[in-house]
C-alpha cells in the first residue's frame, strides 16, 4: 500500500542534466520520487538507479508532458506507487529547433517549444493541484510546486526568441497558480537557471564559459546541474518557509544590473 506520510515528488524531464539532479537532490533528502520523461528507455533506468542509490525509493514514470491527455495518467501512475503527491517539479524542456534570425522562425519551432516550456507547465500545474486540493492533507508535510523556467524569461536572445517567449509565459504561469494556490496552502516557486552545464548547452558551452570567465556571470563559471537541485531541495523542503511566488536567479549574477 502506497504510504501517506512522506513527501512524494514527481519531477518531469528527469532523465539527465538539471531534472536527473534534482530528482538525486530531491531522494537524498528522504522524498520518494518519480522520475517522469518520454519513455522508459536505458537513461531513465540508469537515472531511477542513481536515485535509488540516495537511498530513495524512485520510480520510472514515461509520458510526454506535452500530450495534456496524459497528465492525470502520468500522476496516477506515481501516485498509485509512491504514495500522494507533495511537490511537483516543472523541469522538462526544449530548445529551438534551430538558432537563427528571429525573423525566420518558424510556427513549428514556436509551437514546439510552447507546447512543453509553457503549456505543459499549465496544465500538468493545473491537474497536480486539483489532485492535492480534493483530498485529506497531512500537516506535517510540505506542499509545492517548482517550475524550472530559464534566464531567457528576462534576458532576451534575437537568435532563440521563441525558447524565450515560452520561458517568459512560464515564469508568469508560476506567478498566477502562486496567487491561486496560496489559499490552499501550496507554495509556487520559480527557478531561473542561468549558463548551466547541461547535455542541452554542450554545443555553445565552450562559448559560454568564456563569456563567464569574461564577466558575463559574477561568478566566473558555468553553473552545475547538481546546484540547481539544492535550490530545488531547499524549496521543497519548505525551508523558506512563508514565502510563495517568488523568481531565484540561480545564474551566478547574471541578470544582476551593473554597470
Amino acid at each position: 500500500m502506497a504510504d501517506a506520510s512522506r513527501q512524494v515528488a514527481l519531477v518531469t524531464g528527469a532523465g539527465r542534466g538539471i531534472g536527473l539532479a534534482i530528482a538525486k537532490a530531491l531522494g537524498a533528502a528522504g522524498f520518494a520520487v518519480a522520475l517522469n520523461d518520454l519513455a522508459v528507455g536505458s537513461e531513465l533506468t540508469r537515472a531511477v538507479e542513481s536515485v535509488r542509490e540516495t537511498g530513495a525509493e524512485a520510480i520510472a514514470v514515461a509520458g510526454d508532458v506535452a500530450d495534456l491527455s496524459k497528465h492525470e495518467q502520468i500522476l496516477r501512475a506515481a501516485s498509485d506507487v509512491l504514495g500522494p503527491l507533495t511537490t511537483l517539479v516543472n523541469n522538462a524542456g526544449v530548445g529551438v529547433l534551430s538558432r537563427g534570425d528571429l525573423l525566420d522562425v518558424t510556427e513549428e519551432s514556436y509551437d514546439h517549444c510552447m507546447a512543453v516550456n509553457a503549456k505543459a507547465h499549465f496544465f500538468l500545474t493545473q491537474a497536480f493541484a486539483r489532485s492535492v486540493i480534493h483530498v485529506e492533507r497531512s500537516a506535517d508535510l510540505f506542499y509545492s510546486i517548482v517550475n524550472v523556467t530559464s534566464s531567457n524569461a528576462v534576458a532576451a536572445a534575437a537568435q532563440r526568441g521563441e525558447y524565450c517567449a515560452s520561458k517568459a509565459a512560464a515564469a508568469m504561469i508560476s506567478k498566477v497558480f502562486a496567487t491561486r494556490l496560496g489559499q490552499e496552502g501550496i507554495a509556487v516557486f520559480d527557478v531561473q537557471p542561468g549558463l548551466i552545464e547541461t547535455e542541452m548547452t554542450a554545443p555553445v558551452k565552450d562559448s559560454y564559459r568564456k563569456r563567464a570567465e569574461a564577466g558575463l556571470t559574477l561568478f566566473p563559471r558555468l553553473g552545475q546541474p547538481a546546484e540547481i537541485g539544492m535550490i530545488v531541495r531547499t524549496l521543497a523542503t519548505g525551508a523558506l518557509p512563508y514565502m510563495t511566488g517568488q523568481v531565484l536567479s540561480a545564474d551566478g549574477g547574471l541578470l544582476l544590473p551593473r554597470y
